[in-house]
């Protein structure tokens, strides 16, 4: 699937596989965003306003860019300047804890928002690199503080998009403590599917841009676990695999696991 995206066309799905390495510096393009003809305005901020309110949006949101395949939109560490929405392809956060140990923390979408978590303390605490080329929305966080003030639909949705952030870190920390490994791997693949869905994309014949590894990581187990799960229920037919091409045939019986 390709979106043409003002002057660049990506390919938007959830297919490729990250290097681990950022590709070699290049002059970041940035290039105009215009909310008015984004066909993802009914899943970020521009949502909540009126046609009129809109050029208030465009002069914070006032450019997008691209980030290469294996390349770090920000990392851990890093002032904290600007929230990022995905406008096209999919990016992954990545935490680095005590003694080197990498954990993927989460897994972004076109239309999602990525760097909610340095809010508080003033700098990422992770690291953010793009699953495959992809195009994202550079939202000044200073400027979006003052529209937020002056408009408040837009406070309000800034408050839901926090809101879905902590009940997004709620969910995973069920994951990771209450479920076993199978129960993970159907609750991932459920969750890609819908999401997916809401974005108008394939649902139940889809491919994953992160690899099995990553999918281990997100889910606190192991490479070997994700593989044998998927056979499993490949065997089961409950889906069908091919590479990292993912159909689902029941969503009710993957629930029910």
């Amino acid at each position: 699937m390709y979106e043409v995206v003002e002057g660049a066309t990506v390919e938007a799905g959830m297919d490729g596989e990250c290097t681990g390495h950022a590709h070699a510096p290049s002059t970041t393009r940035h290039f105009q965003a215009r909310c008015m003809d984004c066909g993802l305005r009914r899943l970020c901020i521009a949502s909540s306003l009126e046609p009129e309110e809109l050029p208030q949006l465009e002069a914070v949101v006032s450019h997008w860019r691209m980030v290469h395949r294996g390349e770090y939109l920000y990392r851990s560490g890093d002032k904290f300047q600007n929230l990022y929405t995905v406008r096209s392809g999919s990016l992954k956060t990545v935490a680095t804890h005590a003694g080197g140990h990498e954990h993927v923390t989460g897994f972004f979408l076109p239309g999602e928002t990525v760097g909610l978590g340095a809010i508080g303390e003033g700098e990422y605490d992770c690291d953010a690199i793009a699953l495959e080329d992809s195009a994202v929305c550079v939202l000044p966080f200073s400027p979006l503080e003052g529209l937020c003030r002056d408009v408040k639909s837009v406070q309000q949705h800034f408050h839901r998009m926090l809101s879905r952030e902590i009940l997004r870190e709620s969910k995973q920390m069920i994951l990771l403590s209450g479920m076993t490994s199978e129960q993970r791997v159907a609750a991932f693949l459920i969750n890609v599917s819908c999401r997916l869905q809401e974005r108008g994309y394939a649902s139940r014949d889809f491919t994953l841009r992160m690899t099995r590894e990553e999918i281990g990581s997100y889910l606190g187990i192991k490479l070997e676990t994700v593989s044998r799960t998927f056979s499993r229920f490949q065997r089961e037919g409950l889906i069908r695999v091919d590479g990292k091409r993912i159909e689902l045939f029941d969503i009710e019986a993957l629930a029910a696991i």
